[in-house]
């Protein structure tokens, strides 16, 4: 069976952010840490070399491939803050309408800068977004 590449890592968070070479990205992600933090109840760890992630969940698919991933969590890349939910949480694609400039995929959302989104939207998504997965993925 194939190890996920994205595990949890001993990595500080605050080191990995103050790394981030862009100056309004580094702010950015200094002040996302602090609403994942505020909305999930969970610390921010490192989850492989890039992704924040806060609380965890372990799934198991009809495949058999199974692991542990953050509840949510974000990466500021060289080209957009990647910010990772669920993909497919109750009004999901009704707050994205809301959610301000991004561009979205499955299980990402692309954003250039926070200024960009409106945090009231940004918070519901992370709240529901956690709580699909835990309600998906309870505590074996």
């Amino acid at each position: 069976m194939a190890k996920n590449k994205t595990a949890e890592t001993e990595v500080i968070v605050d080191d990995f952010i103050a790394s981030v070479p862009d100056e309004k990205k580094r702010a950015d992600s200094k002040r996302i840490t602090e609403i994942m933090t505020e909305v999930t109840g969970f610390q921010p760890k490192m989850w492989g070399p890039s992704i924040v992630g806060f609380g965890s969940y372990h799934y198991r698919y009809e495949s058999g491939h199974e692991g542990d991933a953050p509840l949510v969590g974000f990466s500021p890349r060289k080209d957009a803050i990647s910010l990772y939910l669920a993909s497919d949480f109750e009004k999901k694609e009704s707050l994205l309408e809301k959610l301000g400039k991004h561009k979205a995929a499955k299980a990402c959302i692309y954003i250039k800068k926070l200024d960009d989104v409106d945090l009231f939207v940004f918070k519901e998504m992370i709240a529901l977004s956690v709580t699909y997965l835990k309600n998906r993925y309870p505590l074996q």
